[in-house]
């Protein structure tokens, strides 16, 4: 399987996810539910995505550092200041949150099952992949960063 590391990129399994949850609201209307407040409480957490991933990638720009999540191993710096003082993966947050948002939006249970489907696709084959890069690049600081802030929250 090691064949999918760094392969598909965040931003486009993202909108894979996001379509495979359209489709299954979709096909399944059943599953569907009425949530009051769906349109506030998904507009928030995009918001709130929006305000974790942006400042991550600001934090790259400033740095100097490839944003480009398919080339870790490209990395000049490890950015541990700002939101990266709370998780290691704030893009990856921020996209999850906002794939949360479309879940409640579209108000279909089965859509739901996308999300840890996400977590644990992004954890194997993209996050695995980056740290080891990172831990390679930047041995002792990455170990220390590791040890003192959480993957994803």
């Amino acid at each position: 399987m090691n064949f999918l590391e760094l392969k598909i990129p965040p931003g486009l399994l993202g909108l894979i996810t996001a379509l495979g949850m359209w489709v299954i609201s979709w096909a399944t209307p059943t599953f569907g539910f009425t949530l009051p407040g769906r349109f506030f409480i998904s507009a928030h957490l995009v918001l709130l995505g929006a305000a974790i991933s942006i400042p991550a990638i600001v934090s790259f720009r400033r740095a100097k550092t490839t944003v480009n999540p398919t080339t870790p191993e490209a990395a000049s710096s490890l950015v541990v200041s700002g939101i990266y003082k709370f998780t290691r993966n704030p893009m990856y947050l921020g996209m999850l949150l906002v794939l949360t948002a479309w879940t409640v939006y579209l108000a279909n249970s089965l859509a739901f099952v996308l999300i840890p489907a996400f977590v644990l696709y992004m954890n194997r084959f993209q996050i695995r992949p980056e740290e080891r890069a990172l831990e390679s690049l930047f041995v002792r600081e990455f170990s220390a960063y590791k040890n003192r802030v959480r993957r994803w929250l």
